[in-house]
């Protein structure tokens, strides 16, 4: 049962594993979201200081243009971190089904042998 047991918790350690990878992608995403709201504000602002909002124009502003750049940065990487996000997604469900499988093989196994129960019972008091 030992190695039963063994398998259940390294199932449910993948499976967090995967949750985490989900939650700081998510965190990553919605970091860059906020970022690039920033830079929005700071162009916005720059271009009304300057008076010139068009890129094309010979004097628009060198700041605006540098921060035009890192905010379409952001943004390209908040569409790779998507793609990374639906495959996260993809993996921690597969663990959790994996996770699933192995705990009602186990509780399949539990119904057909009464006598498991006692036994890990006594496994946990050391009276085995």
């Amino acid at each position: 049962m030992k190695s039963r047991d063994t398998l259940i918790r390294l199932k449910r350690f993948q499976a967090d594993e995967k949750r985490r990878r989900v939650v700081q992608i998510e965190t990553m995403m919605s970091e860059f979201a906020r970022m690039a709201a920033d830079l929005d504000r700071e162009i916005a602002t720059e271009e009304q200081r300057s008076g010139i909002a068009d890129m094309n124009h010979f004097a628009y502003s060198t700041y605006a243009r540098a921060a035009r750049g890192r905010r379409d940065n952001l943004r390209q990487s908040i569409e790779d971190l998507r793609n990374q996000l639906d495959d996260a997604k993809a993996l921690h469900g597969e663990a959790l089904e994996e996770l699933a499988k192995v705990q009602s093989l186990e509780g399949r196994e539990k119904a057909e042998r009464p006598d498991i129960g006692r036994e890990r019972s006594a496994d946990m008091l050391g009276l085995r």
